[in-house]
């Protein structure tokens, strides 16, 4: 009888805890559902199969130590990783002068804090030719947006209409209105030149000077909105007299409570990746924050927009560094892009400038693709470019191999906070007798910052981005695609782990995986009222063809190849070897990356032994450090060997 009665006691418990589990696999049927999934999604994207097919993401995290907001990234000769944050973004960062910049070595997992010299955030980078890093401009102020704008100012231009001497101007001076009798102070000292003397060519005859311009930041004494002025004004100069005062006066147009924009520095610095530390050169002529730096077709590095050191768009006054000297001058003529505008060089020396640029500058000027020759400010449009109201946060790549001059543009998106964006891509060979934009394969949907990176197998890897503003509404896109040149066709591959958007990039490492950075999202929810989280973590793509059975090998040879000249290097696959490609490591940063090109080099190949010629080309080839692989009859390429070309 107690058997019988313990046995009903057991089969109560028993039925009791089935309904509990039943009960609570009810109420818990969505996240067991969404365990399951996770669980089963993690399980396929581990097969061999699915990696062999579509390649794998991984994700790497600093200790928390060595962790930062990556803004930009260059891959140095030495294999390692330059991650520059300078203040990150970050407000806090800046009013403490915690600027962080650090070396990580992808094989060893290494980390090094560098120190860093200035707010190298919002900075212009390229490789110079002895490899070196380029790195000009930065941060001297962050925004006020309206609102938190407590005294009147803008911009103040002053004229000299001296012609026989620049006057100097120094922090602190006054400026009051003739017609309001408002005063306002400047911030930095200005240099204004002399007046330029004009004179009738034929006849010679004086016709009158054209006053100097210095341009200034000013601001109210007092806060408050009585001092705002609503029209221009001409200004008085405290502390001039005499000749000074006639010939030297202000213009003002509104100064209010507006927001007032980011602005840049001069300095630039060489970042020595051999000793790993920065060393300041002479600063540029202007304050740039958002400029591109693009190598010329002799070497020197010419540098173009951003905004300056009042908060204005750079008025069209590109300058040239010369690493010899490592000095800086201004180009003849003026011309004015866009910030962080998307400039190349071409085969025959001149700049292509695709449209693609990162967020700053009127919607009417510079937008317009094409062939800039520097050297006579001519500028000559390329026609055809599809949505070109929405390439503001749109990448553009040179499709490998460099020779075919063929670029591709990806996404973009509506001018400033716009919530516009589109999902084409445009190609265009500037081979053709007639160059023009023509569509490629579109993507999925709209996508604004798309990082872009050159495989050695000449394919390009399209990830990340977002369909909105900075992610704006959780609209980051977590796809990545395969684009192959010579079909013209996106390959679905694996979906990365993390969104990327504002404040992301992407650069190939020596090895053939691709590292990922960044990402700073307006908003961290969909409903959009949280603020958003600086992404610090990297992750890696490896490839599909790393996961083939074997790869070539590719050792020994000479560390420098002169254009026009041959090298041999050793492999135990060498009558297996397809492609050689010299491949320029990236200097990535807002969506733009101008200096990633993958070169091919004709070779030959006999017993283990694989020779190369690189191109006597100049203008295809510039001068400075390569990654050079050599890719079998699968498509799989070998691990670099670094070759620099003199």
């Amino acid at each position: 009888m107690r058997r019988q009665q313990a046995g009903l006691r057991r089969a109560r418990r028993v039925g009791i805890g089935a309904v509990v589990v039943l009960a609570l696999a009810g109420m818990n049927g969505p996240w067991l559902y969404r365990f399951g999934a996770e669980r089963y999604h993690q399980y396929k994207i581990d097969e061999p199969g699915y990696k062999a097919a579509h390649g794998h993401w991984d994700i790497v995290e600093f200790p928390k130590e060595y962790r930062q907001d990556t803004i930009h990234a260059v891959l140095l000769h030495t294999g390692k990783v330059l991650l520059v944050a300078g203040s990150g973004n970050n407000q806090a960062n800046f009013d403490a002068r915690k600027f962080d910049s650090r070396i990580w070595d992808p094989v060893k997992g290494t980390i090094k804090k560098v120190p860093t010299p200035n707010d190298l955030f919002c900075t212009g980078h390229t490789q110079l030719a002895d490899g070196s890093v380029l790195i000009a401009g930065g941060t001297k102020r962050y925004e006020k947006l309206k609102g938190d704008v407590t005294k009147a100012g803008g911009l103040m231009i002053v004229h000299n209409e001296n012609p026989d001497k620049p006057i100097t101007l120094p922090a602190g001076t006054s400026f009051t209105g003739r017609a309001n009798g408002r005063t306002f102070v400047s911030k930095d000292p200005v240099l204004v030149p002399r007046a330029k003397k004009n004179f009738d060519r034929r006849t010679g005859k004086f016709l009158g000077n054209t006053p100097g311009l210095g341009r200034i930041y000013v601001e109210a004494l007092r806060s408050g909105t009585r001092y705002e002025t609503g029209t221009q004004d001409n200004y008085r100069i405290k502390g001039l007299k005499g000749a000074d005062a006639r010939n030297t006066y202000g213009i003002a147009q509104k100064l209010a409570l507006d927001k007032k924009d980011f602005q840049g520095i001069r300095d630039a610095y060489e970042f020595d990746p051999v000793a790993e530390k920065y060393i300041k050169v002479d600063p540029m002529n202007e304050a740039r924050w958002y400029p591109t730096l693009t190598t010329l077709s002799d070497g020197r590095i010419l540098s173009v927009s951003g905004l300056d050191d009042i908060g204005q768009l750079v008025p069209g006054k590109n300058e040239i560094f010369d690493p010899s000297t490592r000095t800086w001058s201004y180009t003849p003529e003026t011309r004015q892009f866009p910030t962080y505008p998307a400039l190349f060089l071409t085969a025959n020396g001149k700049i292509f400038y695709s449209g693609s640029n990162a967020g700053y500058g009127p919607d009417d000027v510079g937008r317009d693709p094409g062939v800039w020759d520097v050297a006579s400010n001519k500028f000559t449009k390329v026609p055809g470019l599809s949505d070109p109201d929405l390439m503001e946060t749109s990448a553009t790549v040179l499709l490998p191999p460099a020779q075919d001059e063929k670029y591709l543009v990806v996404g973009g998106g509506g001018v400033g906070e716009s919530k516009r964006s589109t999902p084409r891509t445009r190609i265009v060979d500037l081979g053709a007798k007639h160059p023009r934009f023509t569509d490629g394969p579109s993507l999925d949907q709209g996508t604004r910052y798309p990082q872009t990176s050159i495989l050695p197998d000449d394919s390009v890897l399209v990830s990340g981005g977002s369909e909105d503003y900075r992610g704006r509404g959780d609209s980051n896109i977590l796809q990545a695609r395969l684009y192959d040149p010579r079909t013209d066709a996106f390959e679905r591959v694996a979906d990365p782990l993390v969104g990327r958007n504002y404040h992301a990039g992407s650069i190939l490492l020596p090895d053939g995986r691709v590292m990922f950075f960044g990402s700073d999202p307006l908003y961290g929810d969909k409903a959009n009222t949280k603020p958003g989280v600086f992404e610090q973590r990297i992750e890696i793509y490896t490839p599909p063809y790393l996961y083939r059975d074997a790869r070539p090998t590719l050792s020994g040879g000479p560390r420098t190849v002169a254009r026009g000249a041959s090298a041999t290097f050793t492999s135990q696959h060498a009558a297996t070897v397809r492609k050689a490609r010299l491949i320029r490591p990236s200097a990535s940063t807002h969506v733009t990356d101008v200096d990633q090109r993958s070169v091919a080099l004709d070779f030959t190949a006999s017993g283990d032994r694989i020779t190369v010629t690189v191109p006597k080309n100049r203008n295809l080839v510039p001068s400075g450090w390569y990654m050079l692989f050599v890719d079998d009859d699968q498509g799989t390429p070998s691990k670099a060997q670094w070759v620099k070309v003199p």
